[in-house]
């Protein structure tokens, strides 16, 4: 006796789907702060002081540093959240916000 398997019973489950991940890269400049540096980073995205710093240190000796890796909408808004930050208080010369750009995370 011959038996069929329903053809049902033998589907691969379907494979998950992720969105590609971002970089949100904040940008050096000479008209920010470490001081505007850590506060930002430690209001927007909740870093801890000790993370922020190093952050500033990096973008300060590299030109720049990676805040944040996440799915396209939410590296934007983060994009969008450093460049309304503002000035920096603390230098006259300072104008406005820091830039940060968007990578593709390899």
């Amino acid at each position: 006796m011959a038996f069929s398997t329903p053809s049902a019973a033998i589907e691969k489950p379907p494979q998950e789907t992720h969105e590609q991940l971002w970089h949100v890269v904040l940008l050096d400049d000479d008209d920010h702060t470490y001081d505007y540096v850590i506060e930002m980073l430690c209001k927007l995205f909740f870093k801890t002081v000790d993370e922020a710093l190093r952050h500033a240190i990096e973008v300060d000796t590299t030109g720049r540093t990676i805040t944040l890796t996440c799915e396209r909408s939410a590296a934007e808004f983060a994009r969008d959240q450093i460049h309304a930050y503002g000035a920096d208080p603390r230098l006259p010369r300072s104008r406005g916000s820091m830039t940060a750009v968007l990578e593709p995370a390899a």
